[in-house]
Formats: structure tokens, C-alpha cells, sequence
């Protein structure tokens, strides 16, 4: 038995947004805070990824692990009002997940997926995905990722905070 009303329930569905939310907005500011630039909700790739990375060939899903069932998290736990729905609704969203993933993967794309879950409280996460994406960088050329930032700064004048 739900503890609102439906009405209200409703209200509350309709308000949760398919972009631009928090854990997909901490994910882009990390990413771009470590020197990567990206496209977002590309529609003309399967699955339309959250963020795309289109010189290493990379997507990133950032998925709530309700709207997606992370396997075995218990924010992916199923509604008792409603559950035959519920469970059509999200097993046919993973279901799309899964055809998005398999035709990226073969069109050549490397996908990550990462979990609403796994940006709570750590940045394990997102020190994964930052070490990923620097192994996937090109060697050669543009410099990508914090490296970069700590070479400009090696260059630059040195000053004394000692002196008052």
C-alpha cells in the first residue's frame, strides 16, 4: 500500500528528470574539472548516452539504479503498489539498455555505466573512470585529463608564501 495518494504520487513520478540530473551533473563537472570535453544525449547514437566522449570513442551511461535495477542495490527494490506494472516497465528499461550497450559495443564504442549507488559518499567511481579514460587517451597530441594542469603549473613561476 503506498503512503500517499495517487494524485500526488503522480505528481511526484512526473517530476523526475531524464537529464541533467545530480549524479550525471557531479559526473560531468568531475570530467571536466580533470580536462575532458564531451557531447551530451547524442541522438544519433544508440541509447542516446548520457555523455559521449567522441575522440576516444566513448559513452557514459549514468544510470539510477531504480529507473535501471541495479542488480542486487537496494534503491532498485520494486514497488508493492502497482508491481506487474512496475515490473514490465523496468525489466523492458533494461532491456533497452542492453540492445543500446550491444549496439554501441559494436559499432565500436567503449560504454560505461555508472551506477547512482556507486557516486554516494565516494569517489571510487569516478577515480575508475578517470584512470579508464586516461588509458583510452591518445599518447601523442593533446594532452587530456589533470596531467595536463600539473605540467602548465610545473612551468609556471615559483613563489615564496614564506616571505610576509
Amino acid at each position: 500500500m503506498d503512503i500517499v495518494d495517487p494524485a500526488r504520487r503522480s505528481r511526484m513520478m512526473a517530476a523526475i528528470r531524464g537529464k541533467d540530473t545530480k549524479p550525471e551533473m557531479l559526473v560531468r563537472r568531475f570530467l571536466h574539472a580533470n580536462g575532458f570535453r564531451f557531447r551530451l544525449h547524442r541522438a544519433d547514437l544508440p541509447g542516446k548516452p548520457d555523455i559521449v566522449l567522441p575522440r576516444l570513442k566513448t559513452c557514459i551511461f549514468v544510470h539510477g539504479c531504480f529507473w535501471h535495477r541495479h542488480p542486487s542495490c537496494r534503491y532498485a527494490a520494486l514497488p508493492k503498489t502497482r508491481a506487474e506494472f512496475w515490473a514490465a516497465k523496468l525489466d523492458g528499461n533494461v532491456g533497452r539498455d542492453r540492445r543500446a550497450t550491444e549496439a554501441l559495443r559494436n559499432a565500436g564504442w567503449t560504454v560505461f555505466i555508472i551506477w547512482e549507488c556507486e557516486l554516494r559518499g565516494s569517489d571510487t567511481a569516478l577515480l575508475y573512470l578517470l584512470q579508464a579514460l586516461r588509458e583510452l587517451s591518445p599518447k601523442r597530441g593533446r594532452k587530456t585529463g589533470t596531467a595536463r594542469h600539473e605540467e602548465e603549473a610545473s612551468r609556471a613561476p615559483s613563489t615564496s608564501m614564506t616571505q610576509r
